[in-house]
This record gives structure tokens, C-alpha cells and sequence, in this order.
């Protein structure tokens, strides 16, 4: 809708489309109440966002820039008597920082075995020179040379898929093979990598997450989907192996009742001590209590369980570190065995085209019952009642006063003066790797994998990995798209390139021929949301601020953000009702004429009925 089209008067004002903004937007609107969304991006999502690959090179320009504050104007001349006004601020108080790209895909095809990649291009500490710059003087390629590497990039692609598969039946069927073991006759100089001039001539085909995150099939986003009928706007795929890596190994963990019995790596007496394990964990029990507030590590090693085990059930299924009490542990474990076979092996799902897909389903679902959003708009003060402290008003970017009764923000648009509760910001590391194969190559391309990384040395960070294939709809065929997630110790850079460097082959490693090739990796810190304190804010009563991504990998925290804020503000009111279903709305007018057409049916079927009772007569009084 058009700025100056919208209405004066809405019940709820939101400033930001991220999830739990969304979530809030669709819960309100769906219970009848007059929403205006708006956002001062050009695109949805806001942090949760997926962009193709040249949408993603543009934001890396946006971020990389200087933020031009605008300049403050003075709205006074709108106040009433009795209101006062909150500015809010003018630029994101936590943007994205640290951001690094690489490129090692060529200008144009050549032998794998020849990567020629500059020194410049892998250097540690060319930040800024090797980036966007570095990249956008290559989309000066021309159109033929385009067609005749996208030719050769789908051979190529074809080609692999045929090798890999045959690599596979022949080579000895253990799960527990790493990358290095998995595919040998791969470094033969007949596959060509996919170039760079590919990647942004396919760039629609990529849907890049800013956030990496699943969906618990269990969890609570997952049954907010099906409980508002918001599921049918999306697609979902499900996670169809775990992975951890382990001693230099990637090996698929065993975690449903299939998987253990199926699994070569373990041995008869230690897949029976892992049932026990696992059956013994469905409900509390005094001896687990006894170890509240002790390692979960010490919990594992005195019942009797091997290394292999005890690596399984903490890194990959409780998802912990050696440092998770016990009760924390457990508590994990029993969520992941709660979400196993729901909808398949693992306990996950991913939404096809991305994450920033379910921002917008909640967007849609408000858009149906009446909301109205605006991109590239924003909100620049709050109108605020002096004696009640309530936002009465907001005035938006064009200067027009709009009336509320709720004022819902993003907290990174809350002005720096207004936040009362000085908090440190934590950041989570991240980085995004466009791949020319998967890392633990099988029968299947279709895999999607979750991998978990401990610790690869004394103070770094647990890394959790996503590997999505191209029926994910997020990357191009012949590609697979890693996202790598950790809470920052350093620079996303110095905590992650350790793990890219083990895990995948760079121009450096000279000892990684069967690991996947990394063509582009983009490394940058974003804000963690869970350590962003959402109240005891200087705000007026019924402002409400909402954190952006946390580093968790569900969206538990944001679900129970947007139910908190909506109860709140409608406390008699359910959260997120059934929508109808299209075959079940009845528009206006339609029960009218539907009536009517019935009492019509109706008096035909009784004409009938008096025409076949006289026929009866007339031949009854005949045969008398």
C-alpha cells in the first residue's frame, strides 16, 4: 500500500518483520484486530532473512558501508496538549560487524586439479580489499562465457553425482567413514569446478539464511504452524541423517531405534547399552537427580557407557558441552527423543526455500485478515501521554500521525537513552560456505545434514553445521550450501576458519583432496538476541520491544517472546486461532442467496411429493 493511503487509526502499530514481530502481527490481526506493519528494509524478515546470491552480495555492500544516519527532524508541531515525544533511533544500534567474504571459485572453468587461486584471495587478513569490490569486478564477464560455463557446470554436476554414486556401492558400506575415506578416485582431473561467473548467473536458484536454525518437530514454532493453519503456506523437508565430527572423522550418529540396530560402527553390547540409556531417559528418576548440578560428562561415564557413546549423547543429542549440568542434559536428550519419528529419522525439520520463509508465512496469514504492510517505511517518534504513559500516537516517515493502541518494535530501533538496563551485547559467529559436494558423500544427493563439532582445541567454541542440498531449494545444482553457527569468542573468522580448514578443502590444504571444495564463504558476528533484555525499558506501558535471532538452534525463544507480547496486550483473547480453510468461508452475500436457493429446493421436493400423492389416488380409485 501506498504511504499516503494509509489509514490514521490502527489497534497495533509493528515496526520490524522478523519472526516473533510476525508472529505477533498475524496473532493480533487473526483475532480482529487493525494492524500496520512496517519495515525500513526493502525486503522481509528483517535478521531472519534468506536472499539469493546476488541479494546477498548487495546486503554485504549495505553492511560494509558507513550507516548515514538521518538527519532528526522536528515534529513537535504534531504534539497535543498533554503528550510529549520518544525519537527512536535512526540507524540499527547492533548491526552485523566483522564481515569477511572469500572467493576460491575461478573467473572461469578449470581442472580441479589446478586450483588457481591468489594468495591474496585466502589471506587472513585482507578484509575489505577481497569483497564485495573484489567480486563485483568479476560480474563483468560476458554473456557467452556465461552460457558456456552453465553448460559445462550442469556436465559437471551430472558427472559427479554418477562418480559419487558409483564410488559409493564400491567402497566398504561403514558409516562411520570420513570424508578423507569416502570418495578417493574424486580428485581424478575429469570433474571441473563450478566458477565463480556460475554462481551469480544462478544466483536466483540460492536462498541464503542470515540465521542458521531448525525446526523440533516437536518444538514450538512447529505447532504454532499447525495450530494457526500457517503450515500451509510452506514446504518442509526433513533432516534425514546427524552427523558429528570426530577425530578427524565425519561419522553419522545413530539416534532412532533403526539407526542403532542398523549402525556398523557400534558393536552388539554397545548398541544395547545405548537402548537402555535412551529408555531409561524418558522420565526422571532419583538417581538422575542425584547429579543435579554435576556434569552431564560424569553423569555418562558412571553409567558404564564407552567413549563412542558418551561422544554421541552429549555433542550430538543433547547438544551440550562438558561443562552442561546434568539436569540441562537430560532434559535435551528427552527433547530429542521426543521429536524423533514424527515426520522421520531425525527430529528435525527445514522449510524449503529457507528460513526466511516462515517470517513471511506469519505475514501472510495478517495480511489475509486485514493487515497492511509497508516496505522501505519506518516510524520515527512515539506520541506519548503524559499522564497515563501510554504511546497514543506514532508519527512515520512520511510525517503523517497514525493512532495506536500497541506499539510493537524491533529493540534495535529503540534509542540508546531509552534503554534503561545496560546489558553487553553477545555476538554469534557465523559463516556461510558454498560447496562443490557434501561431506560425507552417500547413495542419495538429496541429504540434508545436521552436523555437530565440538570443541577442536582448549577455549574455542562448539560449532553446530547445516548442510543443505539443492532439493532444499537453496542452492544451485552441483552445490551444497553449510552454514557453520557458534557463540563468539573472537571475530567469526578466528572461531570458525579453524573448522572450515579441517572439515573442507582450501587452496592451502594440500592433504584434503576428497573433502568438498569451498567456491565462496562469507564470515561475519551478528547480535545474539537471548542476552537482549526486552523489558525495564524507559518506554511507555504498552511499547514492546522484541530481540532479534539468538544463537539457539530452535526457535523456541522467539515463539515465546510473540506469546508473551500478545498476551499482554489481549490477554482474553487465544493466541493464533485455526485459520478457515478456503472451502470453508462464506463471503458476503453467499449465505443469502445459498438460503434462498435451498427454501427453493424445498418447496420443488414438496410440489413433487403432492403430484406423486395424487397419482397414487387417481390410480388407487381406478382399480376400485
Amino acid at each position: 500500500m501506498a504511504a499516503e493511503d494509509l489509514p490514521s487509526e490502527f489497534d497495533v502499530v509493528i515496526l520490524g518483520t522478523g519472526l516473533a514481530e510476525s508472529v505477533v502481527a498475524a496473532a493480533c490481526s487473526r483475532v480482529g484486530q487493525r494492524v500496520l506493519h512496517l519495515d525500513r528494509r526493502s525486503y522481509y524478515a528483517a535478521n531472519w532473512a534468506s536472499f539469493t546470491f546476488n541479494g546477498l552480495l548487495s546486503w554485504i555492500q549495505q553492511h560494509q558501508e558507513e550507516p548515514q544516519p538521518e538527519e532528526v527532524q522536528d515534529w513537535s508541531s504534531l504534539l497535543e496538549e498533554g503528550e510529549e515525544l520518544i525519537y527512536l533511533s535512526n540507524t540499527d544500534s547492533a548491526p552485523v560487524s566483522n564481515v569477511q567474504v572469500f572467493c576460491f571459485a575461478s573467473e572461469e572453468d578449470e581442472e580441479e586439479e589446478a586450483p588457481n587461486t591468489t594468495e591474496k584471495e585466502r589471506g587472513r587478513g585482507a578484509d575489505e580489499e577481497e569483497t564485495v569490490t573484489e567480486v563485483s569486478e568479476e560480474k563483468s564477464v560476458s554473456d557467452s562465457k556465461e552460457e558456456e560455463t552453465e553448460e559445462k557446470g550442469e556436465e559437471t554436476a551430472d558427472r559427479q553425482k554418477e562418480e559419487e554414486a558409483t564410488q559409493t556401492r564400491e567402497e566398504e558400506p561403514d558409516t562411520g567413514e570420513s570424508c578423507r575415506s569416502a570418495a578417493p578416485n574424486q580428485s581424478e582431473p575429469t570433474r571441473k569446478k563450478i566458477s565463480y561467473t556460475q554462481l551469480v548467473k544462478e544466483g536466483r536458484r540460492f536462498n541464503i539464511d542470515l540465521v542458521s536454525k531448525l525446526m523440533y518437530s516437536r518444538g514450538s514454532l512447529v505447532d504454532l504452524l499447525i495450530k494457526s493453519n500457517v503450515s500451509r503456506y510452506a514446504e518442509f523437508k526433513n533432516v534425514t541423517r546427524i552427523l558429528t565430527y570426530r577425530h578427524g572423522n565425519v561419522e553419522q550418529v545413530p539416534c532412532s531405534r533403526a539407526d542403532v540396530f542398523a549402525s556398523r560402527q557400534l558393536s552388539v553390547v554397545e548398541k544395547r547399552k545405548l537402548m537402555r540409556f535412551l529408555t531409561s531417559c524418558a522420565e526422571e528418576t532419583e538417581e538422575q537427580q542425584a547429579y543435579n548440578g554435576r556434569p552431564y560428562l560424569e553423569f555418562l561415564r558412571d553409567q558404564q557407557l564407552g567413549d563412542n557413546l558418551q561422544h554421541f549423547l552429549l555433542h550430538s543429542i543433547a547438544m551440550a558441552t562438558e561443562d552442561t549440568h546434568t539436569e540441562a542434559g537430560l532434559t535435551s536428550t528427552r527433547h530429542f527423543l521426543r521429536c524423533l519419528g514424527r515426520y522421520g529419522n531425525t527430529p528435525f525439520l527445514f522449510p524449503v526455500y529457507g528460513l526466511g520463509e516462515i517470517p513471511q508465512c506469519f505475514c501472510r496469514m495478517c495480511a489475509v485478515f486485514g493487515g497492511i504492510y509497508c516496505l522501505r517505511h519506518s516510524v520515527h517518534c512515539l506520541l506519548v501521554d503524559k499522564e497515563t504513559n501510554r504511546c497514543k500516537a506514532v508519527i512515520d516517515s512520511r510525517g503523517q500521525r497514525i493512532g495506536c493502541s500497541h506499539f510493537v518494535v524491533e529493540d534495535g530501533y529503540v534509542a540508546a537513552e531509552q534503554k534503561r538496563l545496560a546489558t553487553p551485547t553477545r555476538y554469534i559467529s557465523r559463516v556461510i560456505l558454498i560447496t562443490d559436494g557434501s561431506i560425507l558423500p552417500s547413495d542419495s544427493d538429496q541429504q540434508v545434514s545436521m552436523v555437530t563439532v565440538p570443541p577442536i582445541e582448549a577455549g574455542s567454541p562448539a560449532v553446530k553445521m547445516v548442510e543443505l542440498c539443492p532439493s532444499t531449494m537453496t542452492c544451485m545444482p552441483g552445490t551444497c550450501l553449510v552454514h557453520l553457527t557458534c557463540q563468539s569468542v573472537g571475530s567469526a573468522y578466528e572461531d570458525l576458519s579453524p573448522v572450515v580448514t579441517r572439515m573442507f578443502r582450501m587452496p592451502e590444504s594440500h592433504d584434503r583432496e576428497e573433502c568438498p571444495s569451498v567456491l565462496w564463504c562469507l564470515y561475519f558476528n551478528m547480535a545474539d538476541g537471548s542476552g537482549v533484555e526486552v523489558e525495564g525499558h524507559d518506554l511507555p506501558a504498552n511499547v514492546y520491544v522484541c530481540s532479534r535471532p539468538d544463537g539457539g538452534l530452535g526457535h523456541e525463544h522467539a515463539v515465546r517472546q510473540a506469546e508473551s507480547i500478545f498476551q499482554k496486550m489481549l490477554p482474553e483473547e487465544d493466541f493464533c486461532p485455526p485459520a478457515p480453510n478456503p472451502e470453508d468461508i462464506i463471503y458476503d452475500g453467499e449465505n443469502a442467496s445459498s438460503t434462498s436457493e435451498g427454501e427453493e429446493r424445498v418447496e420443488e421436493e414438496k410440489k413433487d411429493e403432492e403430484k406423486q400423492e395424487e397419482m397414487e389416488e387417481l390410480e388407487q380409485q381406478s382399480s376400485d
